[in-house]
């Protein structure tokens, strides 16, 4: 037998051990139910990933809910978009920038709980399969709204409904309260070579 065909054979028997492990898994993971789902970390795609669930959930029927709690100084290429399906998206810009360029963070903050108004309306509704709380963890952080009272919202949507968080700095309260955390680390990034945010990639 010649060294490629030994290394086929070998390379078979480990993919069916492993299948047999995965089916085993797949087999035995019956539970379903609304997840919540955190997206944090320094690095990029965050809110990238929580818009790609958005997509994916409008492929199967589902009706979405978004809430930009920070971004809304400029309309970005995943609002354009979405906006063209108001019956299955509902989709709400409450912020009015980066907290490095409202500098007021007393309007921050009245613009915050403006905002988790309008996702706990979102999150009371059984009609919205998906909610995506964009950069809430950035509101978290600065201290425009309480944990607790957040977490209890979440907590009593819908049972089939699932949530997505985003933005950097997820507290321990949420990390533990989530079903699947993902922290997107930056090993690199173009801005830090004097490369500008273009549009389809950053915004």
């Amino acid at each position: 037998m010649s060294e490629s065909s030994e290394r086929d054979t070998r390379h078979k028997a480990r993919m069916q051990r492993k299948k047999a492990v995965v089916d085993e898994k797949i087999a035995e993971a019956q539970d379903e139910y609304g997840l919540l789902l955190v997206h944090t970390g320094n690095g990029k795609g965050k809110s990238s990933s929580a818009f790609g669930m958005v997509a994916r959930a409008l492929g199967h029927g589902i009706k979405v809910g978004v809430v930009q709690f920070i971004k809304g100084a400029a309309s970005t290429g995943e609002e354009s978009f979405f906006r063209r399906f108001p019956d299955e998206v509902r989709y709400h810009v409450m912020g009015e920038g980066f907290t490095w360029e409202t500098q007021d963070r007393q309007r921050d903050i009245a613009k915050a709980r403006e905002a988790w108004g309008v996702a706990a309306q979102l999150l009371a509704d059984p009609e919205i399969g998906l909610v995506v709380l964009d950069e809430l963890n950035i509101a978290l952080k600065y201290g425009y709204l309480e944990l607790d009272p957040i977490l209890a919202d979440i907590e009593s949507r819908p049972l089939l409904q699932h949530v997505v968080v985003t933005g950097r700095g997820a507290p321990p309260g949420l990390i533990e309260a989530a079903d699947t955390v993902t922290e997107m680390s930056l090993v690199k990034h173009a801005f830090k070579a004097g490369v500008k945010a273009q549009k389809g990639v950053e915004f």
